[in-house]
């Protein structure tokens, strides 16, 4: 009787676990309804900080703090003109989920309506 080769299948584990906690980073990155809404003003293009202000009704300290932190987890990027800083996204995945989640959710022929 032949034992199977445990190396192969912890190799295996181990990629399997990492990208699991990948994923959850990830998740946990989107996971936050105002940086939710900031990425989904960002999938039609670029946005300032103060058109984020307005877009989301929220003070510029808020969207700062929530904007480093997609920028920390690679969400965004940042593009300087003079004094003005513009957001866009820079993580095509999240454009992926964006647009999925968009479809479940936010789509007008699913407003009201759950699966």
């Amino acid at each position: 009787m032949t034992l199977p080769d445990l190396s192969v299948a912890d190799a295996d584990m181990a990629q399997m676990q990492q990208s699991a906690q990948e994923a959850a980073d990830f998740l946990r990155a989107l996971g936050h309804e105002g940086r939710l809404m900031m990425l989904c003003h960002l999938v039609p293009g670029e946005k300032s900080v103060s058109e984020l202000e307005l877009l989301l009704g929220a003070r510029q300290a808020a969207v700062s703090q929530q904007l480093a932190r997609l920028r920390h987890e690679g969400l965004v990027q940042t593009r300087r003109d003079g004094k003005t800083i513009y957001y866009s996204l820079s993580d095509p995945r999240a454009l992926r989920i964006l647009e999925v989640l968009y479809e479940m959710f936010c789509a007008p022929d699913r407003q009201g309506r759950r699966p």
